[in-house]
């Protein structure tokens, strides 16, 4: 880098610096109308910040997100299935390669876990995998909506709401026990109830990633100290993190448990007491 170049960098992260120090300083006098003990008690219950749904009932914003989210992902999926993947190409593009490679992660994945049904489960874990990647990232874009007390607000992550949680926990819950109902019927069943704390350990964890995101951004926007330039990073960093983390492990999880109730065993050769008596 020549010497130039190195004088125009540091003069604007100076600038950036002395600017977020002038925005310290004249906003150290502003009170937040809420306290932090309110701000975070909404962040995980959406008690007062409600958002009205068609004008019929008042719903948690996360359930806003998450008929975005589904409604944004559906209309993808069509899309492509129509336009792009008719057109693809023996040597690929960088968006078909992008889905090749998305494709044979989450196929891989199901095979290496469950060798003997994966046909369903590689499915599954795409579509789980998309969609809370997707819903995660989801809240950096900034998606405004009103509240009913008429106050604007950003839309938060779907998964960020504990009852989002849990049911895609107990929908992962039923697809292991599909899986283990398909190859052992029964015992399947007895397999895949033994695991009964299943769901709520991976709706908790899914829910206790994304929360705990969203309370550390919320407390660095709270305090006007660091409300400037921080918040970004510390959102853009958290987001993708939990988004990439809670993607795999939830995934891997419902992998490794339904290949494990969907193992065929073979049953016991049964002794001969004739035989055995002969003997």
């Amino acid at each position: 880098m020549s010497k130039k170049r190195k004088i125009i960098s540091l003069a604007v992260w100076l600038s950036l610096v002395f600017a977020s120090l002038i925005g310290v300083f004249l906003t150290d006098g502003m009170e937040n109308s809420e306290s932090v003990r309110e701000i975070m008690r909404d962040a995980v219950l959406h008690e007062s910040n409600k958002i009205s749904l068609f004008g019929l009932l008042e719903v948690n914003p996360a359930v806003i997100s998450a008929f975005t989210v589904t409604g944004i992902l559906l209309v993808f999926a069509l899309i492509v299935r129509i336009f792009v993947i008719p057109k693809f190409k023996r040597i690929p593009g960088r968006f078909q390669m992008l889905l090749e490679e998305l494709v044979r992660f989450f196929d891989g994945l199901a095979k290496s876990n469950s060798p003997h049904r994966n046909a369903f489960l590689g499915a599954y874990i795409f579509a789980a995998g998309v969609y809370i990647f997707v819903g995660t990232i989801f809240e950096l874009f900034g998606v405004q909506a009103v509240t009913t007390h008429g106050y604007p607000m950003a839309l938060p992550a779907p998964l960020s709401d504990i009852n989002a949680a849990i049911a895609l926990g107990c929908m992962s819950y039923l697809a292991i026990l599909s899986g283990g109902i398909a190859a052992n019927g029964i015992k399947g069943v007895g397999k895949t109830l033994k695991e009964f704390s299943l769901p709520i350990s991976m709706s908790f964890r899914l829910f206790g990633a994304l929360l705990s995101g969203l309370l550390v951004t919320e407390l660095v926007y709270y305090y006007s100290t660091l409300s400037f330039v921080l918040p970004v990073v510390v959102a853009v960093l958290f987001t993708l993190l939990h988004a990439l983390i809670q993607t795999y492990v939830l995934t891997m999880l419902t992998s490794l448990f339904y290949g494990e109730v969907s193992e065929v065993h073979a049953p016991k050769p049964k002794k001969n007491k004739a035989n055995a008596k002969a003997n």
